[in-house]
Order: C-alpha cells, then sequence, then structure tokens
C-alpha cells in the first residue's frame, strides 16, 4: 500500500524522528510543511528538497498566545492540507529521591512539549480536517514508554501515558461519526538527539537506528493501522508486545462499549 495523504503538515521537523519522516514522505511523493523552532534547519530542508514539496514555518509549539494565528496561517496558505503529523517532543531524567534538586517548571515543560502542546493542536485542526470530503489525519508520535514507563523517566513517560488515553478518547468519541483517522505511532528508543541529555556518543548510540524505524514506520503508515507499534518492550518480544497492547485495547473497548449507551456526540 502507498501513504494516501498528500499535504502533510509535520510538527517537529527540525531533528530526529521528525526530520527523517519529513524526508522519507517527500521521498516518497508527499508534500510536507516543516514546522519547528530551527530556523536553519527549516531553511536547509526547503533548500534539499526544493520549494514545490516542501515548505516550513517555524513556531513553538508551547507559545499558547500564537496557536490560533500559526493554525489559520496554514490552513489559509494550504487549504489541500489532509494530514496533521505531530512529533515534537523532548525527553529527561529526574531523580524523585532528591526532589530538592527538581526544576518544577522545567518538568513542566516537559509535559507541555510531549503531551499539552499535541493536545492543543489535534483541538485547533480539527475542524479543518473534519470538514474535507476525502480522507484525512491526525498522526501524533508517541511511545512504547506510554504503555510502560521507564522509572528514571517520570516527566516524558507520565507525558506519553496521557497521550495515549487522550487518543484512545479522540478515536472512540470520534468513532462512526469522524472520517478523520487518529493515527499514533509508538516507537521503541531510536537513534537521535532525544537522548543528548546522556552524552551524545552514549545518547545517539541508544535504541534503533534512525533509518531502520524510518523505513519501518513508513511502511506501517502506508497501512490502514491507526495504531502502529515498532519494535517491542524491553524484556519482552514483539509477540508479547503486541499481546499486551490488544489486552489493554480490549480492557478498553468494553468499558467503553458500557459507557457508550450513554454518550450523546
Amino acid at each position: 500500500m502507498v501513504f494516501q495523504y498528500k499535504r502533510v503538515l509535520l510538527v517537529g521537523a527540525t531533528a530526529g524522528i521528525g526530520a527523517a519522516m519529513a524526508d522519507k514522505l517527500i521521498e516518497e511523493g508527499s508534500k510536507v510543511i516543516a514546522v519547528g523552532r530551527r530556523q536553519e534547519r527549516l531553511d536547509a530542508f526547503v533548500a534539499k528538497h526544493g520549494a514545490e514539496r516542501a515548505s516550513a514555518i517555524r513556531f513553538d509549539v508551547t507559545d499558547r498566545a500564537g496557536l490560533d494565528d500559526f493554525v489559520n496561517k496554514v490552513v489559509q496558505t494550504y487549504p489541500d492540507l489532509d494530514c496533521v503529523f505531530l512529533n515534537s517532543g523532548t525527553q529527561t531524567q529526574t531523580k524523585l529521591t532528591r526532589p530538592e534538586e527538581i526544576d518544577l517548571e522545567a518538568f513542566h515543560h516537559e509535559f507541555n512539549v510531549n503531551y499539552t502542546s499535541v493536545v492543543n493542536l489535534t483541538i485547533k485542526f480539527l475542524p479543518h480536517l473534519l470538514k474535507k470530503d476525502y480522507p484525512t489525519s491526525i498522526i501524533v508520535t508517541g511511545s512504547i514508554l506510554g504503555l510502560i514507563p521507564a522509572f528514571v523517566m517520570p516527566a516524558y513517560s507520565a507525558s506519553k501515558a496521557a497521550l495515549r488515553s487522550f487518543f484512545d478518547c479522540l478515536r472512540r468519541q470520534n468513532q462512526g461519526f469522524s472520517k478523520v483517522k487518529f493515527i499514533e505511532l509508538l516507537p521503541p528508543a531510536v537513534q537521535t538527539e532525544l537522548h543528548d541529555y546522556m552524552g551524545i556518543e552514549r545518547g545517539r548510540a541508544l535504541g534503533m537506528p534512525l533509518d531502520q524505524f524510518t523505513e519501518q514506520a513508513y511502511a506501517q503508515l502506508a497501512t490502514d493501522k491507526e495504531i502502529i507499534i515498532i519494535g517491542n518492550l524491553h524484556g519482552s518480544t514483539v509477540e508479547e508486545t503486541h499481546e499486551f497492547l490488544e489486552k489493554r485495547d480490549g480492557m478498553f473497548n468494553a468499558i467503553s462499549n458500557a459507557m457508550a449507551v450513554h454518550f450523546q456526540p
């Protein structure tokens, strides 16, 4: 199968998974609007692929005051937008055994980038995608750590778990009422800048090679799956990881079916 979306807004496109997926989508025929904070990388992306297929907008996802202007600019400039790919993220370790050393502002900033800003962008772009009479989607980069937390990364793990729950609810509430697909990409650790806080040499050697992940992720995005898990939980096989996810989803569907009789969309 082929990735069906032709104009993709990719938020968090200046590094790591976002940058690699932006390149891959263009190589496979989509037009990509790259979004990030680093203007020099956005400029390099457009120069690399040409203005016919690549464009860029500088925006900080934590800028609540500028959110409406950003969304309006995107939908007015690119009325053919059919896919919003939300990939921005940050990760740190926090020693909860040393509470006096914890920077609460930094802790909540991490949660804001990984969860709150993604929710904000999803809610703001959704009305525009709902108006389309052709297939549209919102894709979000979650994490396997949203299923099972890494105890040394409480802010990151909690933010990805919250994102997992939000998208479960979003998908279920729109079931039967919306043509928009809500796709979750759940990566394992991938060799990117995300882990630079560990030290560049060590951090960028952690996890699955980026090119390998990109190929697997694109192949899965070209299917009709709405939950895409790449790799496996540490200490489990790929089959065991998928079995765990299926059991969890089965429990979610059971409670959702019971509550659906009282839900008015």
